[in-house]
């Protein structure tokens, strides 16, 4: 097998040099990594504008496949060397690679004008989706209304269910990362108290992280992946299926039948599940804190209502019910903008999960900001 190595020898010739070939130029032996590497770096070490003017002398090879020849023909920068030593077969190998090779496009620079109206294409892109985000909020306002004025007829079952599949389904994966969260910034933190001695201050680091922004920000993000994706989906699905054609047909308003039952199932679901991740991390908190540092359970209790104000789970209360309507709106932004395929579907879903989440990050900046005197 070593006879079949694709070899690169150069000779020296009066003149000009010569380059000989021998082995197998073909897909299954340039496919080797090693003898890849090695045909790639001899070939590289040629002079590229001196290469036409060599002598290449292919009688010597064993075999030439359609790969070997377009090595060959892009070494040689896609034109004929002045002196060619090859067999009748080889070369009717070559013609057809070199008149089936398609040049790479050039590069296209970018203008100012294009750049120009690149970001104008942007900037568009972003008013679009701001007008159609406000006309929803809107609409949710006038729903709103109209549930005042008869909440008798209000889509009170849309709304348990999806208070049901929002809040009491997502139960599970919250304590659960939320009990987790608690352990490691309880064990991270007790490492770092430990070198001050003020082991008793983690009930306030600890309360204060977890129930003004942690617990919020933490269940915001769960439910945005979970049930802002799961809101895009539903919505994008009934435009595949052309329900919301039929709807329109109909003379069912979205707003009222869509976008409302899962404002008020968010608003609502939100806030209770940032109580309960917030109590699930504060006990993995605490049992972290009596396992490492001797924190126990009872002192725990006690130094909590001390350590941290009622005004801060005000705050959390409020800013979840923020967060949950953000993700609710937004959902269903990207559900109602779906086109009638699946690409678009997948697309909106992403793009929905994202936004959420990005959304809930710069609002808890914004209560963050605004709020900073409150609870401290």
């Amino acid at each position: 097998m070593e006879d079949t190595i694709p070899r690169i020898t150069r000779q020296a010739t009066p003149d000009h040099p010569a380059v000989v070939l021998s082995g197998c130029w073909t897909a299954a032996r340039l496919a080797e990594p090693t003898v890849w590497s090695g045909i790639e770096s001899d070939l590289n070490a040629f002079d590229t504008p001196e290469i036409s003017r060599w002598t290449w002398d292919l009688q010597g090879l064993q075999k030439l496949d359609h790969t070997g020849a377009q090595v060959l023909w892009n070494a040689w920068g896609h034109r004929w060397p002045d002196k060619l030593l090859v067999l009748d077969a080889q070369r009717a190998m070559l013609t057809r690679v070199a008149h089936y090779t398609v040049p790479p496009p050039p590069a296209r620079k970018t203008s100012a004008w294009q750049a120009f109206l690149l970001l104008g294409s942007k900037l568009w892109f972003l008013i679009d989706h701001a007008r159609d985000l406000l006309r929803l909020v809107g609409q949710l306002l006038i729903d709103f209304v109209r549930l005042a004025r008869a909440p008798g007829k209000g889509p009170w079952r849309d709304v348990s269910g999806h208070l049901y599949h929002i809040g009491a389904t997502a139960l599970p994966i919250t304590a659960l990362v939320g009990f987790l969260i608690g352990v490691v910034l309880a064990y991270l933190m007790s490492q770092q108290l430990r070198q001050f001695g003020a082991d008793a201050f983690i009930v306030n680091i600890l309360g204060i992280s977890l129930i003004r922004e942690l617990g919020p920000v933490l269940a915001a993000i769960l439910i945005a992946g979970r049930s802002g994706s799961a809101i895009t989906a539903q919505i994008g699905v009934m435009r595949v299926t052309e329900e919301l054609d039929a709807m329109r047909v109909m003379g069912i308003p979205q707003g009222y039948r869509l976008v409302m039952p899962r404002a008020m199932a968010m608003a609502l679901a939100m806030p209770l599940l940032t109580v309960w991740t917030t109590l699930a991390a504060l006990l993995g908190g605490m049992l972290a804190s009596d396992l490492v540092m001797g924190v126990t359970p009872a002192y725990f209790f006690s130094a909590l209502p001390r350590a941290v104000q009622v005004s801060n789970l005000f705050l959390a209360m409020g800013k979840s019910v923020v967060f949950g309507l953000l993700i609710a709106l937004i959902g269903c932004h990207y559900g109602l903008r779906v086109k009638p395929n699946t690409e678009s579907l997948g697309q909106g879903t992403t793009a929905s999960v994202v936004s959420s989440i990005t959304m809930v990050i710069l609002v808890d900046a914004l209560f963050a900001v605004v709020f900073k005197d409150i609870g401290i």
